[in-house]
């Protein structure tokens, strides 16, 4: 199962999220759900350090499935809409597919 966490701070600005683990849907190579959550995660990566001014520190680990991902100073608006895009669509995954696939957390730092 892959289990994401997101971060905000008492103003409700994200710091960060952390992916961690294979949706274990399929083997690997065929499993549809891991690739539209990584899709969808690597992406917003990108697109936060392409298109925004936020600061973005990113470490990930293929073996173990995890991605971590930190906003040190928080998020810019651009860069809280592509993280809000990111967790509609994992979101869409988890209604689809389900929480034995996907777990979504939120949580106060």
């Amino acid at each position: 199962m892959t289990h994401i966490t997101i971060y905000r701070n008492q103003k409700n600005v994200f710091t960060g999220f952390l992916c961690d683990g294979h949706a274990g849907y399929a083997q690997a190579g065929e499993d549809i759900v891991c690739a539209g959550i990584s899709t969808l995660v690597i992406n917003t990566i990108n697109a936060v350090e392409a298109f925004t001014e936020t600061q973005i520190l990113a470490d990930a680990d293929q073996a173990e499935g995890t991605i971590d991902v930190n906003f040190p100073y928080g998020c810019d608006e651009k860069a809280k809409l592509l993280v809000d895009t990111m967790i509609l669509g994992l979101q869409g995954i988890q209604n689809n597919y389900g929480k034995k696939f996907l777990t979504l957390d939120f949580k106060e730092v």
